[in-house]
């Protein structure tokens, strides 16, 4: 004799197999996320650096500023606000202006990412924009200076000739504590030729 269906059996039932059920996948789900990597990205990442492959450990969330700073002993990218304001750590990726310390590393696989070493030539000759503010003496304490420089680089591929308008607004993302800021247009303007 096969028991009543009974509200309170089918419920118990339901119960039942639904636990069996979710327990099963959650076995499957904990099985596959052991053999992902933590965070569900890779660690171990290749970055192409001032035009040179590097393998780095890089954590889930680690900023670009961090990895180059302190795992690529990349130190000219400064940190200043940590918080994508002061424009410090600006690099460029793939020619275009970013905060370094707001770009996720990971976001950066397969792009080109030049920092302020990877200005300077081969056999040492500084790039034009770095010589210009050297010559207008740019910098005072020096500490915005490879963001204004990398702003600077990056106008001068897209404008070889910006005005002196289009030179401040490609720099308005680097603020100067010492107020250099006609200084450093003064550099872009010799960088670009049209100061002497």
């Amino acid at each position: 004799m096969t028991p009543k269906l009974t509200r309170r059996r089918f419920i118990k039932s339901v119960i039942f197999f639904g636990a069996a059920a979710s327990s099963g996948a959650g076995f499957y789900l904990a099985s596959a996320a052991a053999q992902r990597p933590a965070g569900g990205v890779e660690r171990l990442v290749s970055l192409n650096v001032n035009g040179r492959t590097r393998r780095v450990d890089v954590m889930p969330q680690e900023t670009l500023a961090h990895t180059l700073r302190y795992k690529l002993g990349l130190t000219g990218t400064k940190l200043g606000c940590n918080r994508g304001e002061c424009g410090a750590c600006t690099v460029t990726v793939d020619d275009v202006t970013n905060y370094a310390c707001s770009t996720l590393t990971h976001s950066v696989k397969g792009r080109q990412v030049v920092t302020v070493e990877g200005l300077r030539a081969a056999d040492g000759t500084l790039h034009a924009v770095q010589q210009a503010f050297i010559d207008e003496l740019s910098p005072q304490c020096g500490f915005c200076t490879p963001g204004q420089i990398m702003s600077a680089v990056a106008l001068l591929k897209t404008n070889p000739r910006p005005t002196r308008e289009e030179a401040r607004q490609a720099l308005s993302g680097n603020l100067c504590r010492c107020g250099a800021y006609d200084h450093y247009l003064n550099g872009v303007m010799r960088a670009s030729g049209q100061l002497s």
